[in-house]
């Protein structure tokens, strides 16, 4: 059963908020993305943009489609928003509902577990394989084969599909509109309008879909199949038909 915040907690939190103490965005060492790590995101983004081509193209379900494949898979550093998120989660926790607190940490869970696996397969796809300009699918697939990681890469899936429901919960309480209007002028003097905007554009590109359960599905089946498939060695694992 969730637990209310403490009281206390809540006001030293507030107090902080309203005052700015230990609460300005801290930036990070700015960073680039490793090249052996773009080169691997580029054609994860390139290679989820062919699977969901038709959820892309649905206007039930674009924004949400294109806010994963700009916001959270793209061949990009997001160190600092990444820590953005996990030190918001710190300082707000108090404040929150404990649904909220559950959705961002099972997000910061499935981001760490995401970079890991994403660092592990890099390794194999450079150090054994001999990746250094190219992916195709066929090495890909190797890769993955050779990671060994069949149950946690299952787990990803399933955390995924499960963030993917708890957000467009979420975002469907007016509790949480109203919140980020209400938050919009403190976060730009505090300077988090970085990860305000990124905040804003989730809850956007999942407030208007009415049922989630046929994009939830989506990806839970085909990303499913397709690890079934590559380690089943089909000639080109990637395919899906419904």
């Amino acid at each position: 059963m969730d637990k209310n915040p403490d009281p206390l907690q809540q006001l030293q939190a507030a107090a902080q908020i309203r005052s700015g103490t230990n609460f300005k965005r801290e930036l990070i060492a700015e960073m680039q993305l490793d090249r052996d790590l773009e080169l691997l995101r580029t054609w994860q983004s390139a290679r989820l943009a062919a699977t969901y081509a038709d959820l892309l193209a649905d206007p039930r379900f674009h924004p949400a489609c294109a806010f994963f494949l700009s916001d959270l898979y793209a061949a990009r550093d997001f160190s600092q928003r990444n820590y953005d998120v996990q030190r918001l989660h710190h300082l707000l926790s108090p404040l929150l509902p404990p649904r909220v607190v559950k959705v961002m940490e099972d997000a910061l869970t499935l981001t760490k577990m995401t970079d890991q696996l994403d660092q592990q397969l890099v390794r194999v796809l450079i150090d054994q394989l001999d990746v250094t300009d190219c992916i195709d699918g066929a090495t890909y697939a190797e890769g993955y084969r050779r990671c060994a990681n069949a149950d946690a890469r299952h787990q990803q899936i399933d955390l995924l599909v499960k963030v993917v429901r708890e957000v467009n919960a979420l975002a469907h309480l007016p509790m949480v509109n109203f919140g980020l209007k209400l938050a919009e002028p403190l976060a730009h003097r505090l300077g988090w309008e970085e990860i305000y905007d990124f905040l804003r554009r989730g809850y956007a590109a999942f407030a208007h879909i009415r049922s989630i359960d046929p994009f939830a599905q989506a990806i839970e089946t085909r990303e499913k199949r397709i690890l079934q498939q590559i380690w089943d060695r089909l000639p080109d694992p990637f395919v899906t038909s419904e």
